[in-house]
């Protein structure tokens, strides 16, 4: 294997552990609300404008069927709701409730003591974490920009404050 291939295949099982490590983080689920997949789609309605099912299937490079149905079980527990395009187009678009937006909150909450108890028992220093931050940041904007499908961060870490 060459050096290069060694250091990909690091890479990708310190992804996989890392990935790991965050979730175990997050501990039981006692007091959360959402499932992953809702998590992660309101966190994307909420950082920028109202989608599509065909947008937001893009973004997370899945089926639109598999989108359609984690949207419709948001819809039938009031996470999401369903707009006209503010633009005129003929497309239905998803906007989180109040009511997403607030379990978001909290369990985002959890999921951020969580992070935040990793980087206690780890010792990390300000400076070391702050650095691991920031190269995080580079690695997915690259990959966002690489797709044509950036996430507006709301502050830290956004270059362009553009969706």
């Amino acid at each position: 294997m060459s050096d290069q291939e060694q250091r990909l295949s690091d890479l990708e099982r310190e992804m996989t552990l890392l990935s790991r490590h965050f979730i175990a983080s997050r501990g039981p689920r006692i007091g959360q609300s959402l499932d992953r997949s809702a998590y992660v789609l309101l966190t994307r309605l909420e950082a920028g404008d109202p989608l599509t099912l065909k947008e937001l299937a893009q973004t997370f490079h899945v089926d639109v069927s598999t989108i359609n149905r984690q949207v419709s079980a948001m819809l039938k527990n009031g996470l999401v709701e369903r707009i006209p395009d503010p633009a005129g187009g003929m497309a239905r678009k998803f906007r989180p409730t109040p009511l997403g937006l607030e379990r978001l909150e909290a369990d985002r909450a959890i999921s951020h003591a969580g992070t935040t108890r990793l980087i206690e028992v780890t010792g990390w220093s300000e400076e070391k974490t702050e650095q691991f931050v920031s190269l995080l940041i580079e690695f997915n904007q690259s990959i966002e920009r690489m797709e044509g499908l950036t996430w507006s961060r709301g502050g830290a870490g956004d270059e362009s404050g553009e969706e």
